[in-house]
């Protein structure tokens, strides 16, 4: 993947001139092809369009950065040589602010599916940080499906080759995220974020955990097998213990204090500054994106636990690379990837609240069916209403007759009659039965009762 670097703002004003550049806006020039007026365009698409009249594209430029650098907000994020990372608030990146603000914050009201019952909550987090943990994983090169990712989190078992391995670490690092990482955030907490991430996947067992040191073979970014060159070389190891101090107290920072960022901004950035520096010998895509959920969670952003936003990132991976790409071409301007991720959570939103819409219409349907449901008896309409909210729950001979109090005989029959019928799945585990819910209950009831 290739972007073209932008020409220094610096070197455009010496060559193009004060004349030039003086008294004009930004919003004037976008012509057809460029976008909406308020696209963030970059250099590497806006050399290949035609310009305004009496303009070259490197006057066009210069204008548009010029105006831009008067709206520059700085980071202290650097590069290895000193200069530092910036972003602009344009009207774009504040629709998405108020956006995500409006539907992943505060007292957002939430479909029953997750608010109406805490077993129910707690059943739609855990699949939700399941898909995060497989997608993720998929990400930086997990092979194993997400049936089979999903069967081994859910039963428990061990992983049985490197992909599932990074799935089980990964959902047991989101879970630590959750549960351990309160108050504000330290070196010693990301050190032992990667170290679960990392946990039994690495050549040399003894990186899981600790920053690379000087001496050893600095971990470079290649976003293609085929690129002879690295796209991206990260600061040297030297300066990797000053630099996460520096991204830890950028992450503490508080709302009210000298520097505002928006703290969904806030986040982002910090998926940015530790992907930028690229701490680790492996892992620090995956430590990177918990850090995010991190800090929207940190700032009150509860609903981002349920988004499925590296689904959305491998569905879309160029963007993605192409995002820190642009900003490492435009002399650090962060807003790229700023733009990236917003539209990213976005859509994310927009698919979670589909995805309710789905399953409270399927739920309804399905209770409908119980209410007409032929030659199924008390305990059994009672069994497949539970099973419909609680979907991985598995049910046994014994725990079905102490629920209703009913000989073991008796359970055995009920269940038996719904796996007959396919309302239920039989499974051995050891000595014992599971009766499972099938994904496509809805379907089969329908079948059964038509």
């Amino acid at each position: 993947m290739f972007v073209a670097e932008s020409p220094p703002i610096r070197e455009l004003v010496h060559e193009v001139g004060v004349d030039v550049l003086g008294g004009v806006l930004t919003r004037a020039f976008t012509p057809d092809g460029a976008g909406r007026s308020d696209d963030y365009i970059h250099w590497d698409k806006l050399r290949h369009l035609p310009p305004p009249k009496n303009l070259s594209s490197r006057e066009w430029w210069a204008q548009i950065k010029l105006a831009r650098v008067g709206d520059m907000r700085y980071l202290p994020l650097t590069d290895p040589g000193g200069r530092e990372f910036s972003y602009c608030l344009p009207d774009l990146v504040l629709r998405h602010l108020h956006h995500i603000d409006q539907h992943c914050a505060g007292e957002v009201g939430m479909d029953k599916v997750v608010t109406s019952e805490r077993q129910a909550g707690r059943r739609f987090l855990v699949n939700s940080l399941m898909e995060e943990a497989i997608r993720s994983s998929q990400l930086e090169g997990a092979t194993t499906s997400r049936r089979v990712a999903r069967e081994m989190l859910r039963s428990g078992r061990e992983p049985k080759d490197l992909g599932e391995r990074m799935v089980a670490n990964n959902y047991r690092a989101l879970q630590f995220m959750r549960e351990q990482m309160e108050g504000d955030l330290t070196p010693e907490a990301i050190l032992a974020l990667h170290r679960i991430v990392t946990e039994g996947t690495l050549d040399d067992p003894a990186a899981a955990g600790r920053l690379q040191r000087p001496g050893e073979v600095r971990v470079s970014v290649y976003y293609r097998d085929e690129d002879e060159q690295p796209v991206h070389r990260p600061p040297p190891a030297d300066q990797l213990p000053a630099r996460m101090q520096l991204l830890c107290d950028f992450a503490n920072e508080r709302e009210d204090g000298e520097r505002f960022v928006p703290p969904v901004l806030r986040a982002i950035l910090l998926h940015f500054w530790l992907a930028y520096d690229h701490p680790f010998e492996d892992g620090n895509g995956r430590t990177a994106r918990i850090l995010f959920f991190w800090a929207m969670r940190s700032r009150g952003y509860w609903l981002a636990e349920y988004l499925p936003i590296s689904r959305l990132i491998r569905g879309a991976r160029s963007k993605y690379e192409r995002a820190f790409l642009e900003t490492e071409a435009d002399e650090g301007d962060t807003t790229y990837f700023l733009l990236h991720q917003l539209n990213l959570i976005e859509r994310a939103i927009t698919d979670l609240h589909s995805y309710l819409q789905r399953k409270i219409a399927e739920r309804h349907s399905v209770e409908e069916m119980l209410d007409v449901a032929e030659g199924l008896n008390g305990r059994q309409l009672a069994l497949l209403s539970h099973a419909i909210k609680n979907p991985d729950h598995a049910y046994t001979f014994g725990g079905h007759a102490r629920s209703h109090r009913v000989t073991h005989e008796t359970a055995r029959s009920d269940l038996s009659a719904l796996d007959q019928r396919g309302l239920l799945v039989r499974r051995r585990l050891g000595r014992r039965y599971l009766f499972e819910t099938p994904s496509d209950l809805a379907a089969r009831l329908k079948e059964s009762t038509a």
